[in-house]
């Protein structure tokens, strides 16, 4: 799979992109928990009351929350504050803020203090608040004392309506001193946070007494900080939309190119390397295969990269949060880990079965559909549709049981994921009622864990396409690094000019790679320009073999085969095909219309030479009773056209090349004699100076060759004229009045 990295490179920027956005990302989406949190506590519980350091006190409340601080606090604190009575210069401007102002003077915080202080002055400020507001509490309902007692204290003993306040500045400071400090001890367990929220209910019980409204202060704090969330989800939107945008555009670059290069690298195979793959499996490779991993990228930049940031992030945060309830997340991703390793136990080789059981399909299909005629001739249509079943039966079953196992993976993640909900809420709610953790807190922390076992999910579905996208890309890469048996060579020569087309075969044998033995041995002649130069033999003699040597479609394995005295091997194939008008043995039209296969030879051919070529092939008469005329339409592969007019006009296309050497592997077997022979009489006017290499079965068609060669297991048996090689060659004779009688063989 790595071999492929090299497809990653130009989009490399777009990835390094995308990767930034998926930290403004996950940073966004980590922050919206702990505002949940913030508004549960702050906006919620406490009112909209941020800290324990109020905006304003009455001078009354700041004498009360003396009796709490030792000297040295108390000076801290009041320099943070600023007196306002009625010969203060802002006085009319306060007393709006603060209508209380008018019966007594008001201590006001100091603008512009920084966060650092304020959270300095949080605990200072905070426990005699909640003190004083418990006391006052207290005071207002006698019947909260009842059997309550600090220290040697018996509160529930005093009187009612004993101002508890007054009762404490009375007394002494040898008896005062143990008695307040053991009413705060209580508070020396609890956090910062804890006494923000403990002392909410009494800051917001001065504002109110103050004249200010709080119910106004908590709407716009959960107005603010929801307005915040907001704009922060947008962000993680616009994030999300563009990382969506640069990982399709990376991952639809990417199977471009791959496409690209590997049909570019099936356009540079040799008949060798299409030995080793099937036509189905390079459709499969260079579609299907690609698509995987076109899907695997998206996954990639989308997920991959961003449940890191989503999980570590989410770990840091929850324990930030509540460092006490690790063990919670520890246990649902040991759960969550457990099932995804077992899962993808059971399913991994299912996954590496399937694009096997992909190329058996498409493979039955192609067979079929190309082979339609043959199948319903034979009446074999059941046996192909239990073919067909059987591959495609093989493919359901696999896919049914990787389904089976993903489709319970989901809900048992699912309850791993409501189960730490629960957890987390039991858990939870006790530290709550202990005061140990506010509500809100509880809250982040349960978004929190669940977003690492988000961030644990997203990997297991990267799990799923993974197995099966890495087989793809070992597939692809098997053919995009498939050595090249034939190439071109490093410092190429050049034909010599004027070039004429001199075709020599010297000492020539090939074998098939793999094969133990020669199919060709030893072949030397030599074709000449104006000349046609026959072979003929028997079935698998080796005819078509030899010519296939010609345009290197394969390499021989011994000799040369020289043009115009220049190794073919030693020449750049483009250079070697160019000099090569060649018609295959199975005729091939392309998708188009006539005029658009006859310009595949060459597409700026005038239509002069284009209706040339059509007479000389002797297709004019069926391409002048089409109305469209060039312009008629020409299915896949031919199909609308009858084996013999596919063979015309194949002939027709490689005219239109006008090229010194013709290679004709036996092209004339779908036309009737006639037009045989007249066929032969127009190459022989139109190609004179050209060399022609025509393998035939008819003997009627080389009679009049220059050149016969006559092939029997690899091997040349005859050489001469038509006249010739019925003196001296028994193979020939034998093949001649097998089709012919004497009397059309002596004329």
């Amino acid at each position: 799979m790595f071999r492929l990295t090299k497809y990653i490179r130009p989009y490399l920027l777009m990835v390094l992109l995308a990767i930034a956005l998926l930290f403004v990302q996950g940073i966004a989406d980590l922050s919206l928990p702990d505002y949940i949190g913030q508004i549960v506590n702050t906006g919620i519980q406490a009112g909209g009351i941020e800290n324990a350091v109020p905006n304003a006190l009455r001078a009354s409340t700041m004498d009360k929350l003396a009796l709490f601080m030792n000297s040295d606090e108390l000076a801290d604190v009041v320099a943070h504050y600023t007196l306002i009575d009625s010969t203060s210069p802002d006085y009319q401007t306060y007393l709006s803020q603060y209508p209380a102002l008018a019966n007594e003077p008001v201590y006001v915080l100091n603008a512009n203090i920084e966060a650092a202080e304020i959270d300095r002055l949080n605990p200072i400020i905070g426990k005699p608040l909640v003190a004083v507001s418990g006391i006052q509490r207290m005071m207002d309902d006698p019947a909260s004392m009842e059997g309550m007692s600090t220290g040697a204290f018996d509160l529930s003993a005093l009187p009612e309506g004993t101002d508890l306040f007054a009762l404490l500045e009375g007394m002494t400071p040898l008896i005062r001193t143990p008695l307040l400090n053991s009413m705060l001890e209580r508070f020396s367990a609890m956090s910062d946070s804890m006494i923000v929220q403990a002392a909410a209910s009494g800051i917001k019980a001065e504002y109110a007494a103050l004249g200010m409204d709080t119910g106004a202060l908590q709407n716009q704090y959960i107005l603010r900080v929801g307005g915040l969330m907001l704009a922060i989800s947008l962000l993680s939107g616009a994030c999300t939309i563009a990382v969506g945008f640069l990982a399709a555009k990376t991952a639809a670059g990417m199977a471009r190119n791959l496409r690209r290069d590997i049909f570019q690298k099936v356009e540079s195979f040799s008949n060798n390397e299409f030995d080793k793959f099937s036509v189905s499996s390079l459709i499969t490779r260079s579609t299907n295969d690609v698509t995987q991993l076109q899907m695997l990228m998206v996954m990639i930049i989308r997920m991959v990269f961003y449940a890191p940031i989503l999980g570590i992030g989410g770990i840091l945060k929850a324990v930030q949060t509540d460092a006490e309830m690790w063990w919670i997340i520890a246990v649902g991703l040991g759960a969550l880990i457990t099932l995804i390793i077992v899962v993808f136990t059971v399913a991994i080789p299912k996954f590496r079965l399937i694009q096997t059981l992909v190329d058996r399909l498409n493979l039955v299909t192609r067979e079929n559909l190309s082979g339609m005629l043959v199948v319903r001739a034979f009446n074999t249509q059941k046996f192909e549709e239990k073919r067909f079943d059987q591959a495609n039966q093989d493919l359901t079953d696999n896919n049914l049981f990787v389904a089976r196992v993903m489709s319970a993976m989901m809900p048992l993640m699912m309850l791993i994921m409501n189960g730490l909900t629960l957890l987390i809420v039991w858990v939870g709610a006790h530290q709550v009622a202990a005061a140990q953790m506010q509500v809100g807190d509880m809250i982040a922390f349960m978004q929190y864990a669940l977003q690492v076992v988000f961030a644990f999910i997203m990997l297991s579905i990267m799990f799923i396409i993974l197995p099966r996208a890495s087989v793809s890309a070992d597939r692809i890469a098997e053919v995009i690094h498939t050595d090249l048996v034939i190439h071109d060579p490093k410092n190429p020569k050049r034909f010599p000019e004027p070039f004429s087309g001199t075709v020599e075969f010297r000492d020539v044998s090939f074998r098939y790679p793999g094969a133990e033995e020669d199919v060709l041995h030893n072949i030397s002649f030599t074709a000449q320009p104006g000349e046609m130069t026959a072979f003929i033999g028997s079935t698998g003699s080796g005819k078509s073999t030899l010519v296939n040597l010609l345009p290197r479609f394969y390499d021989v394995t011994q000799g040369a085969i020289l043009i115009d005295g220049v190794d073919i091997r030693e020449v750049m194939q483009h250079d070697l095909r160019e000099q090569i008008g060649f018609v295959p043995q199975k005729a091939n039209l392309f998708t188009g219309t006539i005029e658009s296969n006859l310009r595949y030879a060459d597409e700026y051919a005038e239509l002069d030479v284009l209706n040339d070529a059509i007479d000389t092939a002797q297709a004019r008469e069926f391409v002048s009773t089409k109305p469209e005329g060039l312009g008629t339409e020409i299915a896949q592969g031919g199909s609308n056209v009858s084996g013999g007019q596919r063979q015309r006009l194949s002939i027709a296309r490689a005219l239109v090349k006008r090229a010194p050497i013709y290679v004709f592997d036996d092209s004339f077997s779908a036309l009737d004699f006639k037009t045989d022979a007249a066929l032969r009489r127009a190459l022989k006017e139109k190609t004179g100076d050209s060399t022609l290499l025509i393998v035939t079965q008819r003997v009627s068609t080389v009679r009049n060759a220059e050149q016969i060669i006559v092939l029997d297991e690899g091997k040349i048996v005859g050489k001469g004229t038509h006249r010739e090689l019925m003196e001296t060659c028994e193979v020939y004779r034998e093949i001649a009045l097998s089709q012919l009688g004497m009397e059309e063989l002596a004329s």
